[in-house]
């Protein structure tokens, strides 16, 4: 990897992010509403065939935040309901993105399992 591609990773993850406090401070979306926006929109426009190229361009910086999620639910699910047709709907978001979540899943297990939460005062 060169510079270029890191500095593009980094532009375009930051400027999400960016976008994401704006709406945190300027509207009064819930950040939970402003996580389900990000995914949408990934599903959307991972629909429209706009995601692919600008995540190839854009690389980590495009594909690690929320809206590379829900473009992977959107290709699963694309690719699901050509093997497997009208079934491929309900199965192609959770095969496409089971390792992510898995992953999510077993790094939690392992955080709650080392670190003791204690209640704020």
């Amino acid at each position: 990897m060169d510079f270029i591609s890191y500095l593009k990773a980094f532009a375009v993850g930051g400027a999400l992010c960016v976008i994401a406090q704006i709406l945190i401070d300027k509207t009064k979306l819930t950040p939970a509403r402003i996580l389900t926006l990000y995914v949408v929109g990934g599903v959307i426009l991972g629909a429209l065939g706009i995601y692919e190229p600008f995540a190839k361009w854009a690389g980590a910086g495009a594909t690690i935040p929320l809206t590379g999620f829900g473009n992977t639910l959107a290709k699963g699910v694309r690719e699901a309901v050509e093997e497997k047709g009208l079934l491929g709907i309900f199965t192609g978001g959770f095969t496409s993105s089971a390792a992510g979540i898995c992953a999510a899943l077993f790094f939690s297990l392992l955080a709650a399992a080392l670190f003791r939460s204690k209640e704020k005062k």
